[in-house]
Formats: structure tokens, C-alpha cells, sequence
């Protein structure tokens, strides 16, 4: 296959950034979308050229970090596929390709096709853990959980942080990965103490890392590679709405200090 991509180079956050023609030639239909960017990287390093930066690390669906804008849709146009799985027979002969990173103020450009997602780092700093001390691994059915909940736990679990919601939504809304991860422990005994002050100190933390409102487009839903569905927004905004009229398990603010 002989193919032209058109591919966002930038240097770094201060530049502004253009978007470069490059050929890939001969180029196996059996390749990943990563390895086709290998062999154009292997020809621009031959030449003298500064390669094409672009996050990977497992490429095998699993680590998240090889997020990117295929043709205008996050991680190409297969649905529940990540970039690295995502195989060049899937696109024809003669075919042109843009790739572009992800585009979100939230998730600023540092090189190319590499933007900073720790956004999502401090979101789960945040909230998204359990801190009552648990010793070493329990037994595996001392805590009954009812199979329904421990399927959806499985389900919220499954999202690798990719982003691809993030960049698919009109808004840049990072709702379906924080209801991922706040509906992950909410569901399970384990996360029950902490449940409503978890989703109050997540929502706050991804409201100041400046992602947009949820409005239900659902192409976060479209876009992740995981499957990850837009139900668990539904019980986020449940679980925040209780939170906020319950006091959400924050220790009381007492007016004024002691007297």
C-alpha cells in the first residue's frame, strides 16, 4: 500500500503548529497503525528529519497511551479499537490519512501528536482510591458481592484513560472517564465509606482542570475503545446530586470556630 499522511507537527506548547504531507510507501496491510508510523519515522531519521512524536507504550489495547485524531475521529474510524490495534488493511491503497492529536485545552499539546493527559492523573488523585488500611489481600469471597455489581464494577474498570471521550465530545467533557472511575469503587463494599465524598472531590477536581459540561452527545460513548457506556454518567450525576444534599460524607464546617 502506498499512502499520504498529512500529520500535525509542533514543536512544542508555543508553537503554533502546521500540518506536514509525508508518503508512506510500501506499507503491509497487516501492519498496526503504529508500526505504518514507524517505517515513515525509520525513512524521516535516514533523511536527517526530527520523527514523528507520538505516545505508545503496550500496544495491545491495554495502557491507553496511543490516543490520536484519525481522519477527525479518535483512535480511527473502527469502533472499540485503540490506535495500536487499529490495522492498515482497514484503509486502501492510495489512500490520504491526517493525524492529529488530541484536541483539548485541557489536554495541552507538548510535542506533535503528544499531548499531557495528567489532567486525568490528578482527577483519581483526587478521590479515585480507598483509604481505609486493608492489610494484605483478603480472601476472595469474605466480602459477598452481588454479580450484577461486580459486572458493572468490571465494565467501569475496563477504561484505560485514553482521552478518546475527552477529544470526541464537542464539549471536551472528561464525564465518562470520571464516572469510570468514581462508579468502579461505588459499586463494590469497599468503596462505600468514602462513596459520596469520592464523587464530590472528582467532579470539583475535573471541573478545575477546565473540561467541558456533559450534554449528552454520546460520542464518548462512540469513541472509547473500551465501550465504556454513558449509563455511568447517568449514576454519577446521581451519586453528586446526593452527595451535594447530603453533605456527601465531608466533615461538617463548623461557623465561626470554638467558642
Amino acid at each position: 500500500m502506498n499512502l499520504r499522511l498529512h500529520v500535525w507537527r509542533q514543536r512544542n506548547a508555543a508553537d503554533s503548529g502546521r500540518f506536514v504531507t509525508y508518503p508512506a510507501a510500501d506499507i503491509s496491510p497487516d501492519m498496526s497503525f503504529l508500526e505504518m508510523l514507524d517505517v515513515v519515522n525509520e525513512g524521516l531519521i535516514a533523511r536527517g528529519e526530527d520523527p514523528i512524536a507520538f505516545d505508545h507504550d503496550c500496544r495491545e489495547g491495554i495502557c491507553g497511551t496511543c490516543g490520536m485524531m484519525i481522519d477527525g475521529q479518535a483512535h480511527g474510524p473502527r469502533r472499540a479499537t485503540t490506535a495500536c490495534q487499529l490495522h492498515m488493511r482497514t484503509f486502501h491503497d492510495g489512500d490520504e490519512i491526517t493525524i492529529e492529536p488530541w484536541r483539548a485545552d485541557s489536554f495541552p499539546v507538548v510535542k506533535d501528536l503528544v499531548v499531557d493527559r495528567t489532567a486525568f492523573d490528578r482527577i483519581v488523585a483526587a478521590g479515585g482510591f480507598i483509604t481505609a488500611p486493608t492489610g494484605s489481600a483478603p480472601d476472595g469471597n469474605a466480602i459477598p458481592v452481588p454479580k450484577t455489581s461486580a459486572d458493572l464494577a468490571m465494565d467501569a474498570a475496563a477504561c484505560i484513560g485514553c482521552g478518546a471521550c475527552v477529544a470526541a465530545c464537542p464539549n471536551a467533557s472528561a464525564m465518562l472517564f470520571t464516572a469510570a472511575k468514581v462508579s468502579h469503587l461505588g459499586l463494590l463494599p469497599q468503596g462505600q465509606p468514602e462513596r459520596y465524598a469520592r464523587v464530590r472531590r472528582m467532579v470539583s477536581q475535573m471541573d478545575a482542570e477546565g473540561f467541558g459540561t456533559c450534554t449528552n452527545h454520546f460520542e464518548c460513548e462512540a469513541a472509547c475503545p473500551k465501550s465504556i457506556s454513558v449509563r455511568f454518567i447517568a449514576r454519577l450525576n446521581r451519586d453528586y446530586l446526593r452527595a451535594v444534599l447530603t453533605g456527601g460524607g465531608e466533615p461538617a464546617r463548623v461557623e465561626g470556630g470554638a467558642g
